[in-house]
């Protein structure tokens, strides 16, 4: 089938390559000239593991291809996406322009019938907006359709080519069956295409990126009165997952959530139901604590120190807001360098590969550093932060840390290390909920 995807960020591209190597031609658009010369050079503007041998791969067999010609995309295209971004307004709401924008100039690119699919984040109500203005500027046939995405940032492309579950919003046989088309190769193992109408397949998004934020906040709450009574709350995880109602998913106490869905679709939720006048208390309670909890090891470090940040040496371990990503969007990191920075201590932050997305993002403001390698930022440190849990951070020689480190204090805020090791080594061992 021919497939145009309108959009080549996060979602786009990885839908897009995703698409081309299952046998469909793609086509995929962007207006941002810059990205389509890279992705034509044979580069990729984001890290994303597999991702550059699957686009590799699929230019290589012409079945992928760049454009800023987005007119020539909607004329070759059967089926379009829109994966356009859908930052957050001041008032949390998603700001739909881009997507009502791609909207307007498929309409008037069409040429016969088109099947246009909302695969960018939206609130309920998007795709009905989309085709209002669709239908204002063209006398073709086309359908609309719902097509959240749920690719996890570090897995996107198993998510794509094996995922779990595909969701997609229609009201036409037509649309249905041209879904069930691009989609039918992806679920051969038996997992679900679920079809439903195109308000549940909106809210389904939201819905489930806001259950896992809930489940994150809720661990980080139980987590500070673990801090308080003396309990461990990895143990306390251990215990509620084995419960099957329960499971062990998200269940990890941490220094808070980031990224680009859960923080931007909470708030459109929230946002959603004051435009509806139904308060969303609970999201609201999981973004307040999510917002406490980057400050945590921050205020962990000050009340160990008595308040004496001031000329402090830290190493931070991690910039991005997980691991096998260079996403820096609402990453705690951000938060925790600017509380410290703010009490006079000094940064050496170090991230195997998102220190150049943080220099476009934090600059290097005064007392802020930027090392090499997890060695380098620990020479000279009063204290260590681990803030994202790579896979080098696991098991580090912490003989040669405690060597090149001049303090001895550790704050483990993903819970990764033992305590009872560190000690042994002569650090002072802070974490999450942990005694």
């Amino acid at each position: 089938m021919n497939v145009g995807v309108i959009g080549t960020g996060y979602v786009g591209l990885v839908l897009g390559a995703g698409l081309a190597e299952s046998g469909n031609t793609v086509i995929c658009g962007d207006v941002d000239e810059g990205k389509i010369a890279l992705l034509n050079r044979g580069g990729i503007p984001i890290y994303e593991p597999g991702l550059q041998d699957l686009v590799d791969r699929n230019r290589a067999q012409g079945r992928l291809q760049f454009t800023t010609d987005l007119g020539d995309l909607v004329r070759r295209s059967t089926v379009i996406f829109i994966a356009v971004g859908t930052p957050p307004q001041e008032d949390g709401s998603a700001d739909l322009r881009h997507v009502l924008g791609v909207a307007r100039q498929i309409a008037g690119d069409m040429d016969g019938y088109r099947l246009v699919v909302v695969k960018s984040t939206v609130p309920v109500g998007t795709c009905r907006k989309v085709r209002e203005e669709i239908a204002r500027h063209t006398p073709h046939p086309f359908d609309v359709a719902s097509n959240p995405e749920f690719l996890k940032e570090g897995d996107a492309v198993h998510d794509m080519m094996k995922p779990d579950r595909i969701v997609c919003g229609v009201d036409t046989d037509r649309a249905r069956q041209l879904l069930s088309e691009v989609y039918e190769t992806f679920v051969r193992t038996g997992n679900p295409i679920l079809f439903m109408d195109i308000q549940s397949s909106e809210m389904t998004k939201y819905a489930s990126n806001a259950m896992l934020a809930t489940r994150i906040s809720f661990m980080n709450e139980i987590a500070a009165l673990c801090d308080q009574v003396g309990a461990d709350v990895d143990a306390v995880r251990r215990g509620m997952g084995a419960d099957p109602r329960i499971g062990n998913k998200f269940l990890f106490a941490g220094v808070g959530y980031g990224g680009s869905c859960f923080p931007k679709d909470v708030k459109a939720l929230i946002a959603t139901g004051q435009d509806h006048g139904v308060p969303m208390r609970i999201l609201e309670a999981v973004e307040a604590v999510n917002e406490r909890q980057k400050t945590l090891l921050v205020r962990k470090l000050d009340e160990h120190l008595g308040g004496r940040l001031a000329g402090i040496h830290v190493a931070l371990w991690g910039l991005a807001f997980k691991p096998n990503t260079d996403d820096m969007r609402e990453a705690p990191a951000l938060v925790i360098i600017q509380g410290l920075l703010e009490r006079g201590a000094t940064v050496a932050a170090y991230d195997p590969v998102a220190t150049e997305n943080a220099r476009k993002v934090i600059g290097i403001p005064p007392g802020l550093t930027y090392a090499p390698g997890a060695l380098e930022a620990v020479a000279g440190a009063d204290a260590l932060m681990l803030v994202t849990e790579w896979g080098e951070f696991r098991q580090p020689d912490f003989g040669l840390v405690r060597e090149r480190m001049r303090g001895r204090i550790v704050l483990d805020g993903r819970n990764i290390w033992s305590g009872a090791r560190l000690r042994e080594l002569g650090f002072e061992y802070l974490a999450v909920g942990r005694p």
